[in-house]
């Protein structure tokens, strides 16, 4: 089946009917009066969102859509039969919008949502309804309405909780076919996936949710390069977006890290909403050598703008758990936790290396200060000291004089001693 996402149509709801202008005509009955009937309503044309579609492709070869008119009023108090009204089926998550103006009318986003995009006509009324006492035969009617007309522009969004966004060939196809029962193409060239896909995740505890897959994005999408960027529709209404990087591209000046600022550049061109979703990034294609390689220079990359990356292999299933348990986290709780790192100090490394290059700086800088306050302690210890030695000599002299008093105190006692003795002893004899 085709898949179509964007149609233009016409549509136009049915015309009233009109009143009769009848008289009664009755044998035996005179003057039996007015007896017309009303004319009956047209038919109205509605949306229905129906969860079985996923295309709008019936739309695509029949682009005008004309509801019936209601039936003319007739004689014997007859009306007219009201007609049908058109109801035509869309895929869930389809937005209606005014062609000219290009209003949005209504998003038919849930299972079973009606929309009446155009109002049949009212039925005009018989010459029976203009009857009075003083107008006894009016010999008129009313003319029904005509139904509304609106040339339309249907555009289909999935309705997808998780969109799986990357490069040609990155291997989204392969993703979504093993978390999922999708059996999307997948080859070994570019542009493989040419329209969307969808595929229904089981995940744990009987948890569920709806994945998209749309065709390859490249530098230069807004411009029309490539398939351009019209397929971002579909990932509007995900709640997280899974960026799956090539690791084993090669050649054309392809890097993971480019490819990555590639496509948040190329997201920010279409819609600054959409730029700003939770996004898992996923490095795939890990089973090859020169992948494995590469991986430590991107994560370290990432690392430092706060982005964790999930090594992953699509081919054989390495890594895909511990994505899947994040991405769920982030749908079903809100939390980004798993999906962001610590990032380190910015600039720590130059930092450490300007100080280390601005210390001798420093040092020289303290040196001359450093000297000068040596200069100045040892002056002032210098000038401290004498005083010192003064004050103990001065001490030691008054002690030197005291004990010489003292000595000459006792040699005048003993002498004096020595007198009074030989006096004693000369007149003794």
């Amino acid at each position: 089946m085709k898949f179509v996402d964007e149609v233009r149509i016409y549509v136009k709801a049915g015309d009233g009917g009109n009143g009769a202008v009848s008289f009664r005509r009755e044998k035996f009955i005179e003057r039996g009066g007015p007896n017309g009937g009303d004319g009956g309503n047209g038919g109205s044309v509605s949306f229905v969102a129906n969860p079985q579609l996923t295309t709008l492709l019936d739309y695509r070869y029949q682009q005008h859509h004309r509801a019936k008119n209601g039936e003319h009023g007739m004689g014997s108090d007859c009306n007219g039969r009201a007609a049908d009204d058109m109801v035509l089926q869309v895929p869930v998550g389809t937005l209606i919008r005014n062609e000219q103006t290009g209003e949005l009318l209504v998003d038919l986003s849930d299972p079973g949502q009606v929309f009446m995009a155009a109002k049949g006509g009212r039925g005009g009324l018989g010459n029976m309804n203009f009857a009075t006492s003083t107008r006894q035969t009016p010999r008129f009617a009313q003319d029904g309405t005509q139904g509304e007309e609106i040339t339309l522009r249907l555009e289909l969004k999935l309705l997808a909780d998780v969109g799986l966004l990357g490069f040609p060939n990155a291997g989204k196809s392969t993703f979504i076919s093993r978390v999922s029962r999708a059996r999307p193409k997948v080859a070994d060239y570019p542009f493989t996936t040419l329209v969307p896909n969808l595929g229904m995740v089981q995940y744990k505890d009987h948890l569920s949710f709806v994945m998209a897959d749309i065709p390859g994005i490249i530098e230069g999408a807004s411009e029309g390069v490539g398939l351009g960027h019209q397929f971002l529709r579909h990932v509007e209404r995900c709640k997280v977006l899974v960026h799956l990087i090539d690791m084993g591209a090669m050649g054309d000046g392809r890097d993971p890290l480019a490819d990555f600022n590639i496509l948040n550049k190329e997201l920010k061109k279409y819609s600054a909403e959409l730029a700003s979703k939770p996004q898992v990034v996923a490095a795939n294609k890990l089973d090859l050598t020169e992948a494995r390689e590469r991986l430590g220079p991107f994560t370290e990359a990432l690392r430092r703008r706060g982005i964790r990356v999930y090594p992953v292999s699509c081919a054989t299933g390495e890594g895909m758990q511990a994505l899947m348990d994040s991405v769920a986290e982030v749908l079903f709780t809100g939390r980004t936790d798993k999906i962001h790192t610590e990032a380190p100090a910015k600039g720590s490394g130059k930092r450490s290396g300007a100080s280390a290059k601005k210390a001798p700086k420093k040092a020289s800088t303290t040196r001359p200060a450093k000297k000068a306050a040596k200069k100045a302690s040892t002056r002032t210890a210098a000038a401290r000291k004498p005083v010192a030695r003064k004050g103990a000599a001065k001490k030691s002299a008054t002690r030197a004089s005291v004990a010489r008093k003292a000595v000459a105190k006792k040699t005048v006692r003993k002498a004096s001693a020595k007198k009074s003795a030989a006096k004693k002893s000369g007149g003794r004899r």
